[in-house]
């Protein structure tokens, strides 16, 4: 519930700002609020993957994706994350999500999300995701051709190739 504002801002600024391409960076800036803290007065490890969130919301947004997803009944879905922590970010302090689609293969769209303060980088990750319908996971190429976008992804980075094909831990 903390993050209905984040949300209705990110929506509306989506709506009525500049559209962009599906492989453009897109950028959000936000501030931590006490809402955001744990108990080490930092902002909490549930947070970042939440502000993610909005990160990809804006995404399909202002590249034209929302009316296909709802039009569709797509939902959006995370199957895997890979999360590094560099810095805490501090009660009050300003920080920038920055997004972009690294790749895709036939089923998974790979996205990166740097968050950078005015010191470096305080996290990267990197997540795997789909666009999930009643028939089950929709291919990337028909989310692209529903944009108008050329199915082709651009190469795929070695070290998510390899985090792709590492099995999981039981």
């Amino acid at each position: 519930m903390n993050l209905l504002f984040r949300l209705v801002a990110v929506v509306i600024a989506a709506l009525t700002g500049r559209g962009s391409g599906f492989l453009e960076t897109a950028r959000l800036r936000f501030r931590v609020w006490p809402t955001d803290l744990d108990f080490n007065m930092h902002m909490t490890n549930a947070r970042y993957f939440s502000v993610m969130d909005l990160g990809r919301v804006d995404m399909m947004l202002r590249c034209g994706l929302g009316r296909a997803i709802l039009r569709q009944r797509w939902q959006p879905v995370i199957g895997a994350a890979n999360v590094r922590f560099r810095r805490p970010l501090r009660p009050f302090q300003r920080f920038e999500l920055v997004s972009r689609v690294l790749c895709w293969d036939d089923k998974y769209f790979f996205i990166e999300h740097r968050v950078e303060t005015a010191t470096g980088t305080a996290a990267l990750a990197v997540v795997q995701g789909a666009f999930v319908a009643r028939g089950g996971v929709v291919p990337p190429a028909e989310v692209l051709a529903m944009m108008g976008e050329e199915a082709v992804s651009p190469p795929m980075p070695d070290f998510v190739a390899a985090w792709r094909e590492r099995p999981m831990a039981a």
